[in-house]
């Protein structure tokens, strides 16, 4: 049963302000280079020695793309000489030799993401090389107990292709959408026609593929609430298993390609709020679950079913079903979580094929949790996965008092409380209907290491 979400505009706009997105706790910046590859290897072998050793999780950066979206904020290469991609696949099979040699063979590998980038800039027959490599080093489990997924830009593959992607193993897929509107399209640099994306779709249920989930961003230059409406109407009628929708992000003071952007054609702060309380009603009047933060899925949908028992949780790719293994980050910039750390590659392609000729790992910096990141963690991802912090579980299982140890927080969120978006009682936290969209807000009075340095985060809401 579907719990209703409500958009309290005032309150909205109170609490929108800049804030991490936890994908991890302790979030990126507190990664540090004293963090090294001994440390790295170290936890790899920790891991193994667990009693019940984690499944295996691989994420994949492809950072290649053949043109330029104006609002991408993330680690990319813009290229047409495909001769680099197949170098990169090169070193990162190196990579993904000395990195399956630091985990137990008993071990499968249960999850895999390609990033980017744009992953479909390879191949499909490099794809296939490379998921041969993947295969040899970490040991596909059994295909019913695989979540394969891949991130596709509909500009770069054709239905055919898509069928040869679940031939190669992938079972999941991923398309960037971003918003039908032609001007909107022209705008942000990223023109691709509502035709092809549907035809893809279909590709993929006609192969076979279990999810097919659709990105969407709302806050682009041009759009109007007519405009994403249309979007979203075209995009009900495919009928996605998930979709995310992202708010937009413009710094144009720290990503170079979005001072491409003009900012006269940025809209209004008070529209971005305006889109996201269309999306929100759009969405759910369909029938989609809000999952949290950007993610709705259907009813049936694997991350609705995990919400609905309690096994939801998150990862470096945001909501997740198998978040409990430990994740292995392949290619420049990946993050990795293996035991009780997290790590980060190298940025740079140059440093990054230095390293591995010499052997080494791709590590530069990461993080190892101490006792009360453990529990700080677990704390905000009981808030962001299950929307309630039970006070005895996190008791039994760290060993605190938690209105003791929490009685900051506990303060902090007492305006929360009193705005009704959250109810704190004598053993329990819960987020209400109307505190749901501002998650991150409550998840923020448990972090140790916030601080509120300007343009370091996305707004919250």
């Amino acid at each position: 049963m579907q719990d209703h979400l409500l958009f309290n505009r005032p309150l909205v706009e109170k609490y929108d302000r800049p804030g991490p997105r936890y994908t991890s706790y302790p979030t990126a910046p507190q990664f540090h280079a004293a963090f090294a590859e001994d440390d790295y290897r170290a936890a790899a072998e920790r891991s193994n020695r667990a009693e019940t050793p984690k499944p295996l999780s691989v994420y994949v950066h492809i950072p290649f793309c053949k043109s330029l979206c104006y609002y991408c904020a993330c680690n990319k290469i813009i290229t047409h000489n495909t001769e680099r991609a197949a170098e990169y696949l090169e070193w990162l099979q190196q990579e993904i030799r000395v990195q399956g040699a630091l985990f137990d063979e008993t071990r499968r590998m249960t999850q895999l993401h390609l990033g980017g980038g744009t992953p479909t800039y390879l191949s499909n027959a490099q794809l296939g090389e490379l998921m041969a490599s993947l295969d040899d080093a970490f040991h596909f489990a059994s295909p019913e107990e695989r979540e394969f997924s891949l991130e596709v830009d509909p500009r770069t593959v054709t239905p055919e292709q898509i069928h040869e992607l679940h031939a190669l193993g992938f079972n999941r897929l991923s398309f960037g959408v971003q918003d039908f509107d032609p001007d909107v399209q022209k705008a942000v640099n990223r023109v691709q026609s509502e035709e092809d994306v549907v035809s893809l779709v279909h590709a993929a249920r006609a192969a076979g593929f279990e999810s097919v989930s659709v990105d969407l961003i709302y806050g682009l230059p041009l759009q109007t609430v007519a405009s994403f409406d249309t979007t979203l109407d075209k995009i009900i009628a495919l009928s996605p298993d998930r979709i995310a929708t992202y708010s937009y992000a413009h710094l144009p003071e720290l990503f170079k390609a979005q001072r491409l952007i003009r900012p006269e054609d940025m809209p209004p702060p008070e529209r971005k709020l305006e889109l996201l309380e269309l999306t929100i009603r759009r969405l759910t009047e369909a029938g989609y679950v809000y999952i949290g933060m950007d993610h709705f899925a259907l009813p049936e949908d694997e991350l609705t079913l995990a919400r609905e028992n309690g096994t939801l949780q998150r990862n470096f790719q945001g909501y997740s079903t198998h978040a409990d293994c430990d994740m292995i980050g392949l290619g420049i910039t990946s993050i990795g979580k293996v035991g009780d750390t997290y790590s980060q590659n190298i940025k740079e392609t140059a440093q990054y094929q230095h390293r591995l000729g010499e052997g080494r790992l791709g590590v530069f910096r990461g993080y190892r949790l101490s006792d009360d990141d453990r529990l700080r963690r677990d704390v905000i991802n009981a808030l962001m996965c299950h929307n309630r912090i039970d006070f005895a579980t996190i008791e039994a299982e760290h060993g605190i008092v938690f209105r003791d140890y929490f009685a900051t927080a506990l303060e902090e969120l007492q305006e929360m409380a009193d705005d009704g978006l959250l109810a704190i009682r004598a053993t329990e936290i819960e987020v209400l209907p109307a505190g749901r969209l501002m998650m991150r807000n409550a998840a923020m009075a448990f972090d140790a290491y916030l601080t509120h340095s300007k343009g370091r985060y996305s707004r919250t809401v």
